[in-house]
């Protein structure tokens, strides 16, 4: 943006940021945007602080909201080779405190010894403590309904924390009603999220294309997850989203339990929420 200021005489705005702690420079680029949308309400916040205000400044849903990619025809297939009924299952996503970039891109790793040192150390002590909340619920998903669990992934890294984390530790009599996903691409994944029960998840987008598709879903927010987490409950999913460290396992599944037992309010509050965000 700043080689467009500085090559061009045209105007220009920013849409979809998030911008926790605009430094200098940044600041300077945001005051010359003739617009500015967020995709959460605390970034305005962090703006006003540093005098950039107006009727500019605005907050827009995150554009996941409406998505409007499926292909049904690789979704059918593998709902039909997994046995996995319209509405008779349900989601779980994983994920790490920290995003492992330094093992997701070696070649492009520009953290520094110590850095590494502490996203290592963060994930490791957190990443049981977090997801044996998602195993209580997927375990009592599985005895008091019968029904299956999918578990996938929304970024490559998390193929590699599935079983570790989700499937090897649950009891064997609930391990054959799991079922793991590997990589896919997100028009049959879509597709695959419309004819879930649920979507329990640590990853902010598989929620939110959840919901553009018509299917409850519940966000488990980590501290480490920066104020993008916020960009789901602007809109009006407050009841929907957990801070994991104030989370029991026990609550978490209270919860989908009250889900897959009140699926109509279930689908009314989706849909007031998603009106919502049609009305912004």
């Amino acid at each position: 943006m700043a080689c467009w200021i500085k090559d061009t005489n045209k105007p220009f705005g920013i849409f979809g940021a998030t911008l926790e702690r605009p430094g200098t420079d940044h600041q300077a680029i945001l005051k010359k945007a003739g617009f500015i949308f967020t995709k959460e309400t605390y970034s305005i916040k962090q703006l006003r602080k540093v005098a950039i205000t107006g009727d500019h400044v605005q907050f827009a849903p995150d554009a996941t909201f409406f998505i409007n990619i499926s292909n049904d025809q690789k979704a059918n297939a593998f709902l039909t080779e997994n046995v996995l009924e319209n509405q008779q299952f349900i989601f779980v996503i994983p994920r790490l405190r920290y995003t492992p970039y330094h093992l997701v891109n070696p070649n492009k790793n520009e953290w520094s010894e110590q850095k590494i040192k502490q996203v290592e150390e963060t994930n490791e002590k957190y990443k049981e403590v977090d997801h044996v909340k998602q195993r209580k619920a997927m375990i009592a998903c599985v005895r008091e309904t019968g029904n299956k669990v999918l578990v996938c992934r929304e970024m490559t890294y998390q193929v590699g924390i599935i079983d570790e984390l989700l499937i090897d530790p649950l009891p064997a009599t609930v391990k054959p009603f799991v079922i793991k996903r590997g990589y896919w691409l997100p028009d049959e994944a879509a597709s695959v999220y419309a004819k879930a029960k649920s979507v329990v998840s640590f990853k902010r987008h598989s929620p939110i294309i959840a919901a553009a598709n018509k299917t409850p879903f519940f966000y488990l927010c980590q501290p480490e997850d920066t104020i993008k987490g916020q960009m789901s409950d602007a809109p009006g999913f407050n009841d929907w989203i957990f801070e994991i460290d104030k989370t029991t396992g026990r609550q978490l599944t209270d919860a989908l339990r009250k889900q897959w037992i009140n699926t109509r309010s279930s689908k009314l509050y989706l849909k007031k929420a998603m009106d919502n965000i049609e009305n912004i």
